[in-house]
């Protein structure tokens, strides 16, 4: 747990202090923008409560995680739900055609609004899923997870090439803010 929350926030910091240069937001009035993107960083693994709570709570992990929860120990739950993410298959955000969906959402919102904490939220949560992709694609040599219920089937090489692909469109995104 304490490697994917480095991972998260070292890559967010990271992210932002590279957008925040390049597009002059390091005055302090800027701090809605961080304060979306720390916000973001979080919102993709309400994913995960979702699922074991509502989609498959009849599963042994999910068991495990409510009985937790019911004697409110919150930490743990959380260590749970890390330490079994890779079990769990039909996420809702975790998916590539959300993914895909949301990167054009991201752009309209990012296009449209004047709103800085929206815009660090949907940069944040895009940058989230980008690096649960590259977990997934080091750890598991395949974006299968990400892929369930599709057609689509994606070799290691391919899969690398849509990841590239995804951080490049990410990236211009970011500067387009």
């Amino acid at each position: 747990m304490k490697r994917e929350l480095f991972l998260h926030f070292s890559f967010l910091l990271s992210f932002f202090i590279f957008i925040s240069i390049i597009k002059h937001y390091l005055n302090i009035s800027y701090w809605p923008f961080w304060l979306g993107g720390l916000v973001g960083v979080f919102l993709p693994d309400v994913d995960h409560i979702l699922y074991v709570l509502f989609l498959k709570p009849v599963e042994l992990t999910s068991q495990r995680v409510n009985y937790l929860l019911q004697k409110k120990d919150f930490k743990r739950s959380i260590e749970l739900l890390y330490e079994t993410r890779g079990e769990r298959r039909g996420l809702i955000f975790h998916t590539v055609y959300f993914q895909l969906i949301f990167l054009i959402l991201t752009f309209w919102m990012l296009s449209s609004s004047g709103s800085l904490f929206g815009k660090g939220l949907v940069l944040s949560f895009s940058l989230h899923l980008l690096i649960d992709q590259i977990v997934d694609l080091m750890e598991l040599k395949s974006f299968n997870n990400w892929l369930v219920n599709s057609p689509i089937k994606l070799d290691f090489e391919k899969s690398k090439i849509y990841w590239i692909v995804v951080l490049v469109a990410t990236i211009c995104l970011g500067l387009f803010v």
